[in-house]
């Protein structure tokens, strides 16, 4: 990871610094929402955690170059526009994160309290729920900490949560976590596979996916359930401290957070995060942390908080649990690109949650770089807690017997010569036909970000494939009912499914199926404006090298994978099977005029009338682009309130700078 060192900050150019700050908070943003508003979790907590600790030193150390849009300033997630949206009474805020024993120490000597609580942090979806006169009302999630989705529907079918209270209190408002059970999620992901449906990453995003369905039975079949952990707010308090009101909503019937403990020091504190890090192995849900927090109430109130955190708490957060085991063997596996993948064969070790018998060794140069040999002992962990991968060799418990593991001169997967890619640092299989390949390219061909088709699983693609069923993805298209029904675990219903998901499929744009195709270099992002710019599959693949690169972050690289893949025989075959089969080709624009043909627009600020993705599609149906960097290619900045280090480096570079009311004037003429 990039990193940029405080102590050497003054001497630094601050356009380093900025650009730093840039791409910290796009890279803040976009995980963001990956886990809040896709319920998908690219990179662990420690890992996030880290970039925002990153970006906050680097905001304090140089707040004139702080973005006013920060991440920062921001919660969560943004409101899926099929749920209605619910604005929260009192904002649901974040904590605050520390990573050691010194920042615990430190927010105790800060707040000087006379007692705190020491409560697990659970690893689900953050929820406000509110009853009048005793009954539930609504549900809400927190979305962006001010306004999140109307969810009761959902909420109802959580088992554990009182519907109606022991007494009718006229109002009272608490604060939980929806989260799946672990053998709930196992269950649920067998189910899954069996079915040939995508499976989840972790129990934490099963209960999100759940919580926000539109169909309430899909929840209610799921078995959610929940801890609540605060109120937010009642019309009857009779309590003075925090543990005070969590026995208070015990009496009510209503699951507590199951570990809660009192201390008046640092050490107590410090004992109990211990305590708790012990147990996370062997608690029946997750736990990404513990939470620290001052137990008198009226001791918070002038606390007060900060634009997003409450000052009198803090996220105590656990590094990945890592263990040691042997390696037994080193295999290689072929990907849909043909490279070839090592993955470490071990002895099984619980870690995290579940068994790891295998773990990513991800390429030759990092066997090398790491020296990791068959027989070693070696410590693992799992990345995002998701995929166990060897972190460090324990050289010192060598015995003299390991062997260096050597890369097979053929493939594994169909016995044709395999080569150096020096570029990459990978080895290739220099097969197209390769069945490993064609299996894995028709997994990601039928991905939910590229032409998503549902129930097309793995299991199920190599059923296709065994049985001569599917040996281009183009043959998807052909595909009987009748064919499909006579595989292991199908029959004419999930059949007609698929057929149907296939059939659904023919209408996404092209911009999917460019990025389906699985061109090499060529991510979801670049397909899309690729297809912006060249309108249609069959402009693209007549493009030139030269037209290639003109388009903004297309490279050399990315140009001639692009010109490779449209002049290979194989490639055209599969194009044109494909518009036969009825495809999208042709990018359909609604195009409200002209105004901004061939300028690149820069936006900036907060906005009064736009949202910044409003403005963007607004330019792009202008005929426009919406970048996301100012240069000296930038025909005009639109700029808002408190616009930041874009608006800087335009004035530097001579930009035109509109304001909103210009930019209406410029589309509208």
């Amino acid at each position: 990871m990039e990193q940029i060192s405080l102590f050497s900050a003054p001497q630094a150019e601050e356009d380093v610094i900025a650009q730093r700050i840039d791409r910290l908070s796009e890279e803040i943003s976009r995980y963001n929402r990956k886990y809040y508003d896709e319920d998908d979790s690219p990179l662990s907590d420690y890992a996030y955690d880290a970039l925002k600790r990153e970006l906050r030193e680097l905001e304090q150390a140089y707040p004139h170059l702080a973005h006013p849009d920060s991440p920062l300033k921001r919660v969560g997630g943004t409101v899926l526009e099929s749920f209605e949206k619910v604005e929260h009474r009192i904002p649901m805020d974040s904590l605050s994160d520390v990573f050691d024993t010194a920042e615990v120490e430190d927010f105790v000597q800060r707040t000087h309290a006379p007692e705190y609580s020491v409560e697990c942090k659970i690893d689900g979806l953050s929820v406000c729920i509110e009853y009048e006169n005793g009954r539930l009302v609504r549900a809400s999630t927190r979305g962006d900490g001010v306004i999140g989705e109307n969810v009761t529907h959902n909420v109802m079918t959580v088992r554990a949560l009182p519907l109606v209270l022991p007494r009718p209190i006229a109002y009272l408002a608490v604060r939980g976590e929806v989260y799946m059970d672990n053998n709930v999620f196992k269950e649920l992901n067998r189910r899954r596979e069996e079915q040939g449906l995508p499976l989840f990453a972790n129990p934490r995003n099963a209960a999100a996916g759940s919580l926000r369905q539109l169909d309430s039975s899909v929840a209610a079949s799921r078995r959610l359930s929940v801890f609540i952990f605060n109120v937010q707010e009642s019309s009857e308090q009779p309590f003075k401290t925090h543990k005070e009101s969590l026995n208070f909503l015990a009496e009510l019937g209503f699951p507590v957070v199951p570990f809660c403990e009192l201390h008046r020091d640092a050490e107590g504190i410090l004992d109990s995060i211990a305590r708790l890090g012990e147990l996370r192995p062997s608690l029946p849900f997750g736990t990404d942390g513990a939470v620290v927090k001052v137990n008198d109430l009226a001791l918070r109130e002038s606390f007060g908080r900060t634009a997003t955190a409450p000052r009198w708490a803090v996220a105590y957060k656990y590094p990945p649990e890592q263990k040691e085991s042997r390696v037994l063997d080193i295999v290689t596996e072929v990907g849909r690109t043909g490279v070839l993948t090592p993955t470490a064969v071990l002895t099984p070790v619980y870690l995290a949650g579940s068994t790891v018998s295998r773990a990513t060794l991800h390429n030759r140069d990092y066997i090398r770089t790491k020296d990791i040999r068959i027989g070693d002992t070696v410590v693992v962990q799992k990345a995002g807690d998701i995929i166990p991968e060897v972190i460090e060799v324990c050289r010192q418990k060598r015995t003299g017997e390991e062997t260096v593991f050597e890369f097979p001169r053929t493939c594994p997967s169909c016995g044709e010569p395999v080569y150096e890619d020096a570029e990459e640092a990978a080895i290739r299989c220099t097969n197209p036909e390769c069945p490993s390949q064609l299996v894995r390219s028709l997994i990601h061909f039928a991905s939910r970000d590229a032409m998503n088709i549902d129930g097309l699983g793995e299991a199920l693609a190599q059923q296709l494939f065994e049985n001569k069923l599917v040996c281009n993805v183009a043959d998807l298209y052909t595909l009987k009912e009748e064919q499909i029904a006579d595989l292991e675990r199908m029959g004419a219903k999930s059949a007609a499914n698929l057929i149907a998901a296939i059939e659904k499929s023919k209408q996404n744009d092209p911009a999917k199926l460019l990025f389906a195709l699985g061109i090499r270099h060529i991510g979801e992002k670049t397909a899309s404006v690729l297809l912006e710019e060249f309108g249609s599959l069959d402009t693209l693949a007549e493009a030139t090298e030269e037209a290639l690169t003109a388009v903004p972050d297309v490279g050399a690289v990315m140009a001639q994978s692009l010109r490779d893949y449209f002049s290979h025989p194989q490639s055209i075959s599969t194009l044109q099977r494909l518009r036969e089969a009825g495809l999208r080709f042709t990018a359909v624009k609604q195009v409200l005029g002209n105004a901004l043909e061939g300028k690149t627009v820069v936006v900036t600020g907060k906005l009064r009338r736009y949202s910044r993705a409003q403005i963007e599609q607004i330019i792009r149906e202008q005929g426009g682009k919406a970048a996301s960097s100012v240069s000296s290619n930038t025909s005009f900045v639109v700029a808002g309130e408190d616009a930041g280090s874009k608006l800087k480096k335009a004035r530097e570079l001579n930009v035109p700078v509109l304001d909103e009311d210009e930019f209406d004037r410029l589309i509208n003429a």
